[in-house]
């Protein structure tokens, strides 16, 4: 009886056990893959680690040198692409039929409305500006000056070479600045552009800094001024396009073609012993004193002549036609006066026409 009972008592613990084991065997595999599981998004994980990739941020890295070298380069072509929509943009020798300059001058005839190009020669070639140089001298006067600051003759304002053109100021002699400008555009007096600059910049080399700083600003790439009147130096040169540019800086000063048109000036000053002195003074402007005669319905509205042996005579204009509408016109490096003009009269012909 007791054989009876005890068997299926050790069959039942025989089947529990198998169960166990069964059970045990069975939490292993799902253990076991798991394990696998974790071993293998691990593994995953390494690897695009090791690709470059990161657990908080996008598939895609943030490379802040990519970044700064497109910022840098897209801000550069806004600018340049808002700085050429106001400009005239020459990209070499256009030709008129009338007009004929010689091999060795250069020249220059831009409508300013719609920034069109009607006649290059040259626009990029290094000149000499002679006194076409006083634009900038001008300009930096009345972009830092007061022009009712009285100003002092030095003895350095008046050392210049023999035979330049000088309004005939003594060291000592009290002049205001308006009245120096007026003198510098109207006579081209050299002896007022360096009292100019000496007072404007301390000193001539401060000043001429200064020049070459804000023909930069203008975007002038060909200019490198060493003097504030232009008396001749190698290394004080420009070239066309870039007078086109300072010429265009002076529409934004209504003082300069106010005295650009004057036909004549009366300086009226005083010595150092307080004697007052009158001095009259002539434009260099042909146009201005009736000596040539533009074509007719075209208006000089100012410019800038410049003449020395080397430079040749030169003539800068800014002029409007029968319509009111701005013209710049550059001719560079004639022989003479009288052909100076006729050739400028060749390039203005065309202004009504356009």
């Amino acid at each position: 009886m007791k054989n009876n009972v005890s068997k299926p008592n050790q069959r039942r613990s025989a089947i529990i056990r198998a169960r166990k084991r069964r059970r045990k065997k069975a939490f292993q595999r799902v253990v076991l893959v798991l394990l696998l599981v974790l071993m293998a998004a691990g593994a995953g994980v390494l690897f695009y680690l090791m690709k470059g990739g990161s657990l908080s941020t996008p598939a895609v890295a943030y490379n802040i040198i990519d970044d700064f070298q497109y910022q840098n380069t897209a801000k550069t072509k806004q600018r340049a692409a808002a700085f050429a929509e106001d400009l005239c943009v020459v990209n070499g020798d256009q030709v008129l039929d009338q007009v004929s300059l010689e091999d060795s001058q250069e020249g220059l005839l831009l409508d300013l409305n719609d920034k069109s190009v009607l006649y290059a020669k040259g626009a990029y070639e290094k000149v000499y500006p002679a006194s076409i140089t006083k634009i900038i001298t001008a300009l930096l006067a009345f972009k830092n000056g007061n022009m009712n600051d009285t100003v002092t003759i030095t003895e350095e304002n008046v050392t210049l070479e023999e035979g330049s053109q000088v309004v005939g100021f003594q060291a000592g002699d009290q002049v205001t600045l308006d009245q120096l400008v007026h003198c510098l555009l109207v006579y081209s007096g050299n002896d007022a552009a360096s009292a100019i600059a000496t007072h404007i910049g301390g000193s001539t080399e401060n000043f001429v800094a200064m020049m070459n700083e804000y023909a930069a600003q203008l975007g002038c790439t060909g200019t490198h001024f060493t003097n504030p009147h232009g008396l001749q130096d190698e290394n004080h040169y420009t070239t066309p396009y870039d007078i086109y540019l300072m010429l265009k800086e002076a529409l934004n000063y209504p003082e300069f073609t106010e005295i650009t048109q004057l036909p004549s000036y009366t300086v009226t000053y005083k010595h150092s012993d307080g004697s007052e002195v009158s001095t009259a003074l002539t434009a260099t402007d042909h146009y201005l004193t009736g000596e040539a005669s533009a074509p007719k319905g075209i208006t000089v509205l100012g410019g800038k002549t410049g003449t020395t042996s080397i430079a040749g005579n030169c003539l800068a204009l800014l002029c409007q036609n029968s319509y009111g509408a701005p013209y710049v016109s550059i001719v560079m490096g004639a022989s003479t006066k009288e052909l100076l003009y006729q050739q400028m009269n060749s390039l203005l012909e065309n202004v009504n026409a356009a």
